[in-house]
């Protein structure tokens, strides 16, 4: 996984053989536990968790094809766009995630943002971090307008990391608004509800790191260290991302899905407005 001296029209250096196909083991597995549990559960809200890990075992399986063959475009466009939007997918169960977990204590009245637009505004992000980065993984790897290929991925990541981040300080206001103040239903699933919410943040920070140190490697440039040498993009992709989809595999909850009563889009509303406690969201 060192540097390599030869050239190559994609790579600074051959993709490790044995790396990949141990990361595609992993994503695979990992891929089979969340479809398993899915089957098990029908949690519609956990579909993208599916999709995540899929990503990630796909693109790592490309750089696999790509060990030895550094001059073929096609593995090189697919590792690249796979593994860069494999969080977006799972950042979209997330958001819903969220909501349900503000659905089961009742207190959307503590919320910054209405829990109705909560999907709707961080879902309307991802779409636009999704083809942002798309672009700019289609345009490096046709070699066509790399600069600005690479320009537009860093952008991707620096507005996908903005909403995370912004989502982070949603969730945090919340937690701190219903800790003072808790609703009746908080006290039957205390445990539960708490811990729901540190494993959320666990999984905020696996991303936020990961899509921060992928800012770093991109704002480096071809030339920088990040994209010359092959070993860091498995400690904070590969490491990272498979904590988060271990992670995942705890909200496949029957119970969980139960929160929703508007199908699968239901961030909506809690309380009518007789119903609505003091303290204005944001939004």
């Amino acid at each position: 996984m060192a540097g390599s001296d030869a050239e190559h029209i994609f790579w600074h250096y051959n993709p490790s053989l044995i790396a990949s196909i141990t990361a595609t083991i992993v994503f695979g597995i990992l891929t089979i536990l969340h479809i398993f549990r899915f089957i098990k559960t029908r949690s519609k809200i956990c579909v993208p968790f599916i999709f995540g890990a899929l990503n990630e075992a796909i693109g790592y399986a490309a750089r696999g094809i790509a060990h030895n063959n550094t001059d073929a475009n096609f593995p090189y466009l697919v590792q690249s766009i796979m593994i860069l939007i494999a969080p977006i997918m799972i950042a979209a169960s997330i958001y819903i995630i969220l909501g349900r977990v503000i659905m089961m204590v009742n207190a959307g009245h503590h919320s910054p943002i209405q829990p109705k637009s909560l999907g709707r505004i961080f879902g309307i992000g991802d779409v636009i971090t999704f083809l942002m980065q798309c672009t700019g993984g289609v345009l490096v790897a046709r070699k066509v307008e790399t600069e600005t290929g690479e320009q537009v991925i860093l952008g991707g990541l620096g507005v996908q990391m903005f909403l995370f981040g912004f989502f982070t300080v949603v969730a945090v206001v919340w937690h701190r608004r219903v800790l003072k103040s808790p609703t009746p239903e908080c006290k039957p699933l205390d445990g539960k509800l708490w811990m729901h919410m540190w494993l959320l943040y666990l999984v905020a920070a696996c991303i936020t790191v990961r899509n921060g140190c992928r800012c770093v490697e991109y704002a480096m440039g071809p030339e920088g260290y990040l994209l010359r040498h092959e070993w860091p993009l498995y400690l904070y992709d590969f490491v990272l991302m498979t904590i988060t989809l271990v992670i995942c595999l705890m909200w496949y909850e029957e119970k969980f899905e139960g929160q929703d009563r508007e199908g699968f889009e239901g961030i909506v509303e809690l309380e009518s407005a007789g119903e609505r406690r003091e303290g204005r969201p944001w939004v």
